[in-house]
């Protein structure tokens, strides 16, 4: 069975656990208030496509591949990016939700997260370097052996981050959640 190949083209409210997608490659595709919460997402390949108020909660994500694709308002728990393809993986973020999801060793150099919710998600042993983590709330994420060279932290919140296990050279971070480096000490600061 051949896989499709779809280019150009928007999908609005379109609930795939009803109607499934076609399995394929969908190149600069605009997908608008779409469902695809449990659907299974493996072998699919998106190039610079946008999903935008979308639903893909506890997707799989088998060997997928994401190529400067924008996720923007988008619902997105438990998602298992480092189950992706690794080539030319690249992906922005804006006000999503993405608890529980994993970036475990995933390579996402130069990647955003802007406004978005991050509780929980797993960082470790990623690459982040030169990325947006801007006005995130990263309560309970995990980071170790995680590079954070040159990474943009301002205005991230909730995070800790222990300077030791990981990389931080030349990382930006607002003075006023400076705490999130120091919590392995236990030092109260006033």
């Amino acid at each position: 069975m051949n896989e499709a190949y779809i280019c150009d083209k928007t999908f609005i409210n379109s609930d795939f656990s009803k109607i499934p997608l076609d399995k394929g490659e969908y190149d600069n595709c605009t997908f608008k208030e779409c469902k695809f919460n449990d659907f299974d997402l493996s072998h699919f390949n998106f190039s610079e496509c946008i999903f935008d108020t979308c639903d893909l909660s506890t997707c799989k994500l088998n060997n997928s591949a994401f190529r400067d694709v924008r996720f923007k308002g988008c619902k997105m728990l438990g998602l298992h990016f480092d189950y992706c393809n690794e080539i030319l993986f690249s992906v922005h973020f804006e006000d999503c939700m993405l608890n529980l999801s994993s970036f475990y060793q995933r390579n996402l150099k130069s990647s955003s997260f802007k406004n978005c919710r991050l509780h929980e998600v797993d960082f470790v042993e990623a690459n982040l370097s030169k990325s947006l983590v801007i006005n995130c709330d990263l309560s309970g994420a995990l980071f170790d052996a995680t590079n954070l060279e040159k990474a943009n932290f301002q205005l991230s919140y909730n995070f800790a981050i222990d300077p030791v296990k990981n990389r931080i050279i030349k990382a930006k971070f607002s003075a006023s959640e400076l705490s999130g480096l120091l919590y392995q000490y236990k030092l109260t600061i006033v």
